[in-house]
């Protein structure tokens, strides 16, 4: 099916904004002159900060590309609980002889300022990640000729997005790395959640706009099945994270690979939401009393991570990834884009073959 957003670029593969430092101008541009759709990860920069990396961007490119939002996140119910957290991480701001974060430092990310930067200079793609904008806020992106993508974990928020303007859904299955966007952080669905492929069908068969697919992808032949299942594209985060052009730290694209990391698992430990990343000790000893509070969490435990990766201790860092991780491949984010665009090719090759005459 062809939309507005795959006719962007020549191969329907879109390369996963990666908040926290991997999803920086290098790689987008990487991935925009080699035929992918590159995106920019606006969460936990400043508005400023957001704006310098496009307009470096711009000039490393001249492809499309998009810029990924974080919504604002209601007040936190219960305050107390982030205290007692904070309690349970002394032992560690005394290790890594760091002081624990300020909790309250920003709720809304600067979304505001962010839009209004977005709506004055328009960039090609907005997506959304942690809930849908209103009708008006995205009315008035389709009124600047951006397309807008919103991120789901549900056929029902899917809905929801399309119902508000959304020109693109994402859908993310239980499979992806770093953090589940669904719309409402609910601790009583904790590791739970749907894969992609039953995913995308449902979603298929509730909605009538594009759909972008992402969780757990490292290969072309995925890619083809996704499409073959319903989405019009595919979105990869973890399979460009070891690319030279992330601005991924050096321990975390190492241990994407490593056979120490055995297995990934969805933990509240680093941030107060729910995100997949490979186990480690902080996973193990932090996880299960971790409180749903997010961004509150991340900014208490995000100078413990700083220390920790310049203390070189893969242990105690927030090693986000997908399911997929051990099939990462160490190439250029354009060799890698060339090379998931033929696997594709050869799938859908492979099965023409096998279809009955």
């Amino acid at each position: 099916m062809s939309s507005e957003l795959t006719d962007l670029c020549r191969y329907p593969i879109v390369q996963a904004p990666m908040a926290g430092g991997a999803s920086g101008p290098q790689l987008a541009a990487a991935v925009a002159e080699a035929g992918g759709l590159g995106f920019l990860a606006a969460g936990y920069k400043t508005a400023d900060g957001m704006y310098n990396e496009i307009k470096q961007l711009r000039r490393l490119t001249s492809g499309p590309f998009g810029v990924n939002l974080f919504m604002p996140q209601p007040a936190l119910a219960d305050p107390s609980a982030v205290e007692v957290y904070r309690h349970q991480l002394a032992g560690e701001a005394a290790w890594y002889e760091t002081p624990l974060g300020d909790p309250d430092s920003s709720g809304d990310d600067g979304y505001e300022a962010k839009v209004a930067i977005l709506l004055d200079d328009p960039v090609p793609v907005v997506s959304f990640t942690f809930g849908c904008p209103t009708r008006d806020t995205l009315d008035a992106f389709a009124r600047a000729g951006t397309h807008t993508v919103v991120t789901v974990t549900s056929a029902e928020e899917a809905q929801s997005a399309q119902w508000a303007g959304a020109d693109t859904v994402c859908v993310q299955g239980v499979e992806a790395g770093g953090h589940q966007s669904t719309h409402r952080d609910d601790p009583q669905v904790d590791q739970t959640g749907t894969g992609l492929l039953s995913l995308v069908t449902q979603v298929r068969e509730t909605v009538q706009i594009p759909i972008v697919a992402t969780g757990g992808l490292m290969r072309g032949s995925q890619i083809a099945a996704v499409l073959a299942a319903g989405a019009d594209a595919a979105q990869l985060g973890t399979a460009f994270l070891v690319c030279p052009e992330s601005g991924a730290h050096l321990l975390h694209k190492q241990a994407l690979t490593n056979p120490l990391f055995v297995r990934t698992e969805l933990t509240r430990a680093f941030s107060g939401r729910p995100a997949r990343g490979l186990v480690n000790r902080f996973v193990r000893e932090h996880g299960p009393y971790a409180p749903a509070a997010y961004p509150q969490v991340h900014y208490v435990t995000s100078g413990l991570r700083q220390a920790a990766a310049k203390a070189g201790d893969a242990q105690g860092m927030a090693l986000w990834a997908g399911q997929g991780h051990r099939m990462a491949r160490e190439l250029p984010a354009g060799e890698l884009i060339e090379l998931l665009a033929a696997e594709l090719e050869a799938a859908r090759a492979a099965l023409s073959m096998r279809s009955p005459r």
